[in-house]
């Protein structure tokens, strides 16, 4: 049975970790209009250690470095003596296809988890016969 249990840690971590990664997409997605905000990104790690290895987790929030956009407007209460200001370097699209990905790969964690479940499931109802 610990083989299940295993399957059922392995499948919630990943759910954990997509939805850390989700959280940070839609903190992207509402700040980027946000002047001088810049792009959050998490990286996953593989847990090696403990009661199953194997797990993932989330790494350390990483700002992106890219360059911020520079915005011509010169009414805005940011702008400098050029009329300018600096902008976010979220680009809508690629947080998209980021949060289409996390949603995919949390959807193929969930089917694993249900999966486990149901197969354990089966099993105990086969043993009790």
């Amino acid at each position: 049975m610990s083989e299940f249990s295993d399957a059922l840690s392995l499948s919630s971590s990943g759910l954990k970790a997509q939805a850390e990664r989700l959280r940070h997409v839609s903190e992207n997605i509402a700040n980027s209009d946000t002047p001088g905000y810049r792009r959050k990104t998490v990286a996953f790690e593989t847990v090696m250690h403990g009661d199953t290895p194997g797990k993932v987790e989330t790494g350390r929030v990483r700002l992106d470095q890219s360059e911020l956009a520079k915005i011509y407007d010169p009414s805005h209460p940011l702008a400098d003596d050029s009329g300018s200001y600096e902008g976010s370097n979220v680009q809508l699209v690629i947080e998209i296809a980021d949060a289409r990905e996390a949603q995919r790969s949390y959807e193929a964690n969930l089917k694993m988890f249900d999966q486990a479940r149901q197969m354990s499931s089966s099993l105990n109802d086969l043993l009790r016969r």
